[in-house]
C-alpha cells in the first residue's frame, strides 16, 4: 500500500463509493454504466476484493490513485463499516491530494447525513454502542460525514432535474451575453410546468458567482398577492444586501442602494407588470454587467416592460422524458417489463411536460401493477387534479372573452385554421384576433402551419373546467363535445338555457339521434353547432369525402333560436328547405353536405355577416340562392351538387368572394357572364363539369385568379380555352380531349406578373422549387409558336443575333407524355452558354415540381411551365441553350419524354423572326 501511496500515479477517472444493498443493482450501476460509457475509467467493488472488518489495501490504493471520488450516500450506507473507512480514506485524499469528492444524496437529507440524524443516523447510534472502546473511530466516520455533507453535492431529486439541463443552460447563458458590461433583461417564457423555475435556477446557481450581488425571488406573484408591494420590494432589497432587518421608506430605494452594484436577480413566476416597474424599473437602477432574469406565463408581460430577450422553455424529447422516468423508476423495484409498459403510458399522457412527468412518476412508481393499471384508466376520465391546478393558474389570468376563446378551441377547435376559427369567433363578438394573441402569449395554445394547437393537458384542463360546471348533468353545460353526453341532453329534453355549442362527431353515434324543435328550444345561447362526419371536409374545401351515412333524424319542424348563431353546420339536413324564418344575423358559416336541400331559401335573405357556404354533395339541389343579401360571401362550395343547373348571376355582385367549387355539378353548362365581375376570385374549380360548354366573356378580366381546375369538363364540346387571366399560377385541364387550339395568348396572358412569383437569382446555380405557370393539358403536338422543338428529353438551340430586347418577358419549358401514375415528380435542367468580351459566365437553372393526377388519363398531355425573366442573369449575353426534362413516378420509375421544347415570349408580336410566342 506505502508503494501504491508514494506512486500518486493515476490509475482511475473515478471511484465510486456505495452501499452494495441499497444501490448496487439499481442507481449504481445505471451510474456506473454511463460512466463508462463516456470514456470514464472508472473503479467499482466488484465482490473480487475479499471483505473483512478492515479495509483492503487494494480499495485504498483504488481511493489513493483516482481523480474524483463519487460517494453515494444511502439509507443504510452508515450502517457499513466498511464503507465509512471508505469514506475516512476518500477525505483524507480530498485534504492531502486534492481529490474532488461529489456526493450523491440518494433517498436521504444532507441535513441527516451532517448531523447523523434520522433513519440515516440509526447505524451510527448502534456503532456508539458497540465500539465504546475505540471512540475514535468511530468520530472519525462523524467527522468524514459532516465534511462529505457539506460539500456541494446533487440529491437524486437533483439528478432527475438535470435531464436534458445542461444544452437549456448553455443557451439561456449565450442569450445572457455574461462577457458584456452592459445591463440585460432576459425573459425564460412558457407553460406552467415546463420547467422554467428549474431552468432558472440551475443557471443561477452557476454564474452567481460572477456577481456581487444575487437574489433569486421564488413565486414572486404569489408574495404580491400576500403582502404587498412595499413588503415586496422590502424582502427583494433585503436579498440583494443580505440585510434581514431593512426597512425602506421610499420607493427610489432600490435605485439609489444598487445603481453602483453588479447584480444577479432572478425573478420567478412573475404575473403582474408592477411587480417589474416596482423592483427592475430601469436598466440604470442597477450596476453595469448586471442581469436581470424574469420567468412567466405571460408573454405581453415581458412586451410591456420592454423586454425582448426571451428564451422559451420546451418540454422534453421523448428521449429526455424517458431518462427522467428511468431515474425515478431506479428508486422502486420494478420489472424492466412494466418499466417499459407503464412509461409508454406516462409518456404518452405527459407529452413532454415535466411537471406531469414527475407527479406522475412519484405517484405510479410506488404501486403495485394492478394498482397503476387501474389509475391509468382512472386518469383516461378524471385528470390529475394537482397538475391541472397549476395549468389553470393560466386559464384564471384571462379576461372573460379569452377565456370564452380558450374553451371554444379546447373544445371544437383544436387543429383548426386559425383564420378560420377566428372569422367564427368574432361573429360571437370576441374579439379574437386579440384573444388568440393573447392565448399564444400565455403558452395555452401554438400554432403550427397556421393550425391551432395546444398540448394534450391543457386541452384537458379546458374541457374538465367546462365538465365540471355541472358534473352530473350534461345539458347545464356550457359546452358539448363528447357523443354520450350530447345523446343524453337530447334525449331527455334537458339541454339548458347555459349551452353555448354543441358538436357532434356522427362516427360515434350507434342510434339514431332525434333532432327536434323541442330539444333545442331552451338553447336560446347557442352559438355553435355542428353535426359532423369525422374528416368530412378539409378546410381548403377542395375536395370532400364521401361519408353520406347520418344518424341524425331531422324533423320537419326542426328550428332553433338563431339569435346568438354564429357557425351552423349540419351534415345530411333531410328536410328540404330552411325555414321560412331561418334569419340568423350573426351566422359566418352555414354548411350542409350531403343534404337533401332543393332550395336553400326564397327570395332574399340579409345575411350581412355570412362568409361561408357548403352545400357539397347535396344530390337534390336544382339552383343556389339569391345571393344578393349575402354581400361579404367569400366561399361556395357545390362540390357533387349533381342536379344543379343554375348559378344566380348575383353571385357577380360579390366584392369579396375568392372561392368557388362547382366540381363535379354535371347537369352544369355555364356560368353567369356576371362570373367576371368577380375581382376576388383567386380560385374556380370546374373539374368534372362534364357538360359545361364554355366559359364567360371576357373571363380574362379575373384579373386575381390564381387556380382553375378544369379537368375533364365538356369532354366533347370544350375546344379553346380563353385567354387566361394575369395573375393565374396553376391551370389543369386533364383529358379535356376535344381541345383543338393552343393558343399563344393562352401563356401570354399570366406572363407579366411572373417575376412577381419568383426570387432572383444570387448566384450562378439555382434551383427552384416550382415553376412559375403549371398547365398540363390533353395534346400530343407542341404548338408551332414553340419555336424549338425536338424529340426525345432533351433540346438544344442557338439564338438568334439580338433576340434579347425590352419586350422578352421568359422561357416556355414544355414537354409531352401520358404518365399513368397519379403522382409524378418532374425536373427541368436548363444551361444557359454565354458569351461575351466580359467573360460572362455561363449558368444552370434546375426547376421541380410535383404534379397530382386526379383522374386516370386517356391520352398523351402537354405540360408547359416557365422560367422568367427575373431568374435570368446575364440575359443579353446568353447564345446557346440546351434544356433537358426528367420524369418519374413518387416511387422512382421513370416516365418515357416522347417530345419537348422552349421557346421565347415577348410582351407583343413584333418580333417574329425570334421564333417567339
Amino acid at each position: 500500500m506505502a508503494s501504491a501511496s508514494s506512486t500518486y500515479q493515476r490509475r482511475y477517472d473515478v471511484f465510486l463509493s456505495f452501499k452494495g444493498e441499497d444501490t448496487r443493482n439499481n442507481f449504481t450501476a445505471h451510474l456506473y454504466q454511463a460512466l463508462c460509457q463516456k470514456g470514464i475509467n472508472t473503479f467499482i467493488d466488484d465482490h473480487k476484493l475479499e471483505r473483512g472488518q478492515v479495509i483492503s489495501p487494494e480499495l485504498f490504493a483504488a481511493v489513493e490513485n483516482s481523480l474524483f471520488s463519487v460517494v453515494v450516500l444511502s439509507q443504510n450506507y452508515a450502517s457499513s463499516r466498511w464503507c465509512l473507512d471508505e469514506l475516512v480514506k476518500i477525505v483524507e485524499c480530498m485534504k492531502s491530494r486534492g481529490q474532488r469528492v461529489l456526493p450523491i444524496f440518494y433517498n436521504v437529507d444532507p441535513s441527516d447525513v451532517r448531523r447523523q440524524s434520522g433513519i440515516f443516523g440509526e447505524p451510527l447510534a448502534k456503532h456508539d454502542q458497540e465500539s465504546l472502546e475505540n471512540m475514535g473511530r468511530v468520530q472519525s466516520w462523524k467527522d468524514a460525514l459532516t465534511q462529505v455533507a457539506n460539500l456541494s453535492g446533487l440529491s437524486t431529486g437533483d439528478i432527475e432535474n438535470m435531464v436534458g439541463l445542461d444544452a437549456r443552460i448553455q443557451e439561456v447563458e449565450m442569450r445572457l451575453c455574461l462577457e458584456s458590461n452592459d445591463i440585460l433583461m432576459l425573459g425564460i417564457w412558457g407553460m406552467g410546468g415546463i420547467g422554467k423555475t428549474t431552468l432558472a435556477k440551475a443557471v443561477y446557481n452557476k454564474i452567481r458567482s460572477q456577481f456581487e450581488m444575487c437574489s433569486f425571488f421564488e413565486n414572486i406573484g404569489e408574495d404580491l398577492a400576500k403582502k404587498g408591494l412595499i413588503r415586496l420590494q422590502q424582502k427583494f432589497l433585503s436579498q440583494l444586501l443580505e440585510e434581514p432587518n431593512l426597512n425602506m421608506k421610499v420607493l427610489t430605494s432600490i435605485k439609489e442602494r444598487l445603481c453602483s452594484k453588479k447584480v444577479l436577480a432572478v425573478l420567478d413566476n412573475v404575473n403582474d407588470p408592477l411587480i417589474l416597474k416596482s423592483l427592475v424599473g430601469n436598466q440604470d437602477w442597477f450596476g453595469r454587467g448586471s442581469r436581470i432574469i424574469v420567468t412567466t406565463r405571460d408573454k405581453r408581460l415581458l412586451a410591456s416592460h420592454g423586454v425582448i430577450n426571451i428564451y422559451e422553455a420546451r418540454g422534453f424529447s421523448d428521449e429526455e422524458a424517458f431518462d427522467f422516468l428511468r431515474h425515478y423508476s431506479l428508486k422502486h423495484e420494478l420489472s424492466i417489463n412494466d418499466f417499459m409498459e407503464l412509461s409508454s403510458e406516462v409518456l404518452d399522457y405527459a407529452q413532454g411536460l415535466p411537471l406531469a412527468l414527475e407527479v406522475l412518476g412519484s405517484f405510479f412508481f410506488s404501486m403495485t401493477r394492478e394498482e397503476w393499471r387501474n389509475q391509468l384508466n382512472k386518469l383516461k376520465c378524471t385528470p390529475n387534479l394537482k397538475i391541472q391546478e397549476v395549468l389553470a393558474i393560466s386559464y384564471d389570468g384571462l379576461d372573460d372573452k379569452e377565456k370564452n376563446i380558450f374553451l371554444d378551441i379546447a373544445c371544437f377547435f383544436e387543429w383548426e385554421d386559425k383564420d378560420y376559427v377566428i372569422e367564427i369567433l368574432d361573429g360571437c363578438g370576441f374579439f379574437s384576433l386579440n384573444g388568440i394573441r393573447a392565448l399564444l402569449d400565455k403558452s395555452l395554445i401554438t400554432i403550427y402551419s397556421n393550425k391551432l394547437m395546444m398540448h394534450d393537458l391543457i386541452q384537458e384542463m379546458g374541457r374538465e373546467i367546462v365538465r365540471r360546471q355541472s358534473l352530473q348533468e350534461p345539458g347545464e353545460r356550457s359546452r358539448l363535445w363528447f357523443h354520450e353526453d350530447i345523446y343524453d341532453a337530447l334525449k331527455r329534453n334537458t339541454a339548458s338555457e347555459k349551452i353555448e355549442g354543441i358538436f357532434l362527431n356522427l362516427s360515434h353515434l350507434e342510434e339514431t339521434l332525434d333532432f327536434t324543435a323541442q330539444a333545442f328550444s331552451r338553447m336560446s345561447k347557442l352559438r355553435l353547432l355542428k353535426v359532423y362526419n369525422s374528416e368530412d371536409t378539409s378546410r381548403n374545401f377542395k375536395d370532400t369525402s364521401n361519408k353520406e351515412k347520418c344518424r341524425v333524424n331531422f324533423s320537419k319542424d326542426f328550428k332553433l333560436c338563431y339569435d346568438c348563431l354564429s357557425c351552423l353546420y349540419l351534415h345530411g339536413y333531410s328536410v328540404k328547405s330552411l325555414p321560412s324564418d331561418f334569419n340568423p344575423k350573426k351566422l359566418v358559416e352555414l354548411s350542409m353536405p350531403y343534404s337533401h336541400i332543393q332550395q336553400l331559401w326564397k327570395g332574399i335573405k340579409v345575411l350581412e355577416k355570412l362568409k361561408f357556404i357548403d352545400l357539397s354533395h347535396s344530390k337534390y339541389l336544382i339552383e343556389t340562392p339569391d345571393f344578393f343579401g349575402v354581400t361579404n360571401l367569400r366561399r361556395l362550395v357545390l362540390e357533387g351538387c349533381v342536379s344543379l343547373r343554375k348559378v344566380h348571376s348575383s353571385l357577380g355582385d360579390l366584392n369579396n368572394f375568392s372561392f368557388l367549387n362547382l366540381k363535379n355539378c354535371k347537369m352544369l353548362k355555364s356560368l353567369p357572364s356576371s362570373t367576371c365581375d368577380l375581382k376576388s376570385l383567386e380560385t374556380l374549380i370546374l373539374s368534372g363539369c362534364s357538360k359545361f360548354k364554355e366559359f364567360p366573356e371576357n373571363f380574362g378580366s379575373l384579373e386575381m385568379l390564381k387556380e382553375l381546375y378544369a379537368d375533364e369538363i365538356a369532354l366533347t364540346q370544350l375546344q379553346e380555352l380563353p385567354v387566361l387571366p394575369s395573375n393565374l399560377i396553376e391551370l389543369d385541364a386533364q383529358n379535356c380531349t376535344s381541345l383543338k387550339d393552343f393558343s399563344s395568348e393562352l401563356l401570354k396572358s399570366p406572363l407579366p406578373n411572373w417575376d412577381l412569383q419568383k426570387r432572383k437569382l444570387k448566384n450562378y446555380h439555382a434551383y427552384g422549387n416550382f415553376p412559375a405557370l403549371n398547365a398540363f393539358i390533353p395534346g400530343s403536338r407542341i404548338p408551332d409558336c414553340i419555336g424549338y422543338q425536338c424529340s426525345g428529353s432533351e433540346v438544344k438551340a442557338e439564338l438568334p443575333p439580338n433576340w434579347f430586347n425590352s419586350n422578352f418577358l421568359a422561357f416556355v419549358l414544355c414537354f409531352v407524355s401520358f404518365p399513368l401514375f397519379d403522382c409524378i415528380r418532374f425536373e427541368a435542367h436548363t444551361s444557359f452558354h454565354c458569351t461575351s468580351s466580359d467573360n460572362s459566365p455561363s449558368f444552370d437553372i434546375s426547376t421541380r415540381d410535383l404534379m397530382y393526377i386526379t383522374t386516370k388519363l386517356e391520352s398523351d398531355h402537354l405540360c408547359l411551365f416557365g422560367v422568367p425573366l427575373s431568374m435570368i442573369i446575364h440575359c443579353s449575353q446568353i447564345t446557346h441553350i440546351e434544356v433537358s426534362f426528367e420524369l418519374m413516378s413518387w416511387d422512382g420509375d421513370p416516365i418515357e419524354i416522347k417530345r419537348c421544347g422552349f421557346g421565347l415570349v415577348y410582351k407583343n408580336n413584333e418580333d417574329e423572326n425570334h421564333s417567339n410566342l
